[in-house]
């Protein structure tokens, strides 16, 4: 079935050609060579495919599509029913445009996939994204379209990765705003909303975040529609989770400061609030910036939220019914708090509280 060839290079060196030839019916079904400096070497490797090719189902799997990983990526993001979020698309996409995206499916081992996350210059909870999301594609590849990528090798690869540091599980974030920070926020955006009249009402939007315990992309999408005044209540639609997102529709309950906030609100009907979660993160970002407030994202305010409802005496139970978590575990590590009552009862901007009048003879937003 193999043959050997010696062959003159122009190096004077001599080259051994290692061919294997199959045939069925007459006909040429597989060809496969290559080239050796030493006949021992070619014999050895002629013997093993030779042997290799003889195993029942063999020549099927070379017939079988062996794409790169680049490719088998935009199969996975393009045939998917599933709505995937801004981030897990972005780091399939970095993944593509990587050496490691070059790759066939077929030669793909776990050391590639450590190497890459090696080069990574992200923080180790990330890398740790970044092998999750891979590990999705790997999980469908053979089983749905026949694609020779070994899910071995990226199981592999991870447990390499934690092993050596390269990953680690996030950190959990207990970064909450003191009130003196959030009264130079609304401070802020009162003097900017005064004078832009189309601008986006962030002193709404901050505080309905914390007393509604809704993440941004949340508050964004929440309609008029899908309020129940009757109950305190508002079905959050596609509502975030571990597992799906798309037709995640959960029913939370509105404490009676967002629902305050809600009334305010100069629309009725579509969106309560119709604005970019990206333009609102964006101004929350630079306006922390530019008072000189550090390290508080506009994710802390829902945790804020949520610490608040225990601080009040609420338990584990009620709370998940206003900020959704689908499991009360979730939430444990709100429970040890040592503080009680309501920091925000006498808080100038308390939705709830009456117009004061300040020291300027100004009345005070509610």
């Amino acid at each position: 079935m193999g043959t050997i060839t010696a062959r003159k290079r122009k190096d004077g060196t001599v080259g051994y050609t290692a061919q294997i030839r199959i045939k069925r019916d007459g006909q040429v079904v597989h060809s496969e060579s290559q080239t050796f400096d030493r006949r021992p070497a070619a014999m050895l490797w002629l013997k093993r495919r030779e042997s290799e090719l003889a195993t029942p189902g063999a020549l099927d799997k070379l017939k079988a599509p062996d794409p790169t990983l680049a490719e088998v990526i935009d199969r996975y993001l393009g045939e998917s029913r599933r709505h995937y979020g801004k981030t897990k698309v972005q780091v399939l996409r970095t993944i593509q445009a990587s050496e490691l995206g070059a790759i066939r499916s077929s030669e793909l081992q776990s050391p590639h996939i450590v190497s890459f996350a090696q080069n990574l210059r992200v923080q180790p909870q990330t890398v740790a994204n970044y092998l999750s999301h891979l590990a999705a594609v790997f999980s469908v590849a053979r089983p749905a379209w026949g694609y020779p990528l070994d899910k071995q090798a990226i199981d592999d690869a991870r447990t390499v990765a934690k092993r050596i540091g390269l990953i680690s599980n996030a950190r959990t974030r207990n970064r909450r705003p003191t009130l003196e920070e959030l009264d130079r926020l609304m401070d802020h955006y009162t003097v900017m909303q005064a004078k832009r009249s189309d601008a986006i009402p962030m002193t709404d939007i901050i505080r309905f975040a914390i007393f509604s315990t809704r993440r941004l992309d949340e508050i964004t999408r929440i309609t008029w529609e899908d309020l129940d005044r009757v109950n305190l209540e508002v079905v959050v639609r596609d509502m975030k989770n571990p597992g799906e997102k798309i037709g995640n529709d959960v029913r939370c309950t509105l404490t009676p400061e967002a629902m305050a906030l809600i009334e305010k609100q100069p629309t009725r009907s579509g969106r309560i609030f119709p604005f970019n979660s990206d333009s609102i993160s964006t101004s929350f970002t630079r306006a922390c910036a530019l008072l000189g407030i550090e390290d508080l994202h506009f994710h802390d305010l829902r945790h804020e939220g949520v610490s608040r409802l225990f601080e009040l005496g609420w338990t584990i139970p009620q709370v998940a019914c206003v900020s959704g978590h689908r499991t009360w575990a979730s939430l444990k590590r709100y429970t040890h708090i040592r503080q009680s009552g309501d920091k925000y009862a006498d808080w100038r901007w308390n939705p709830l509280r009456k117009s004061l009048v300040d020291q300027r003879g100004k009345d005070l937003p509610s």
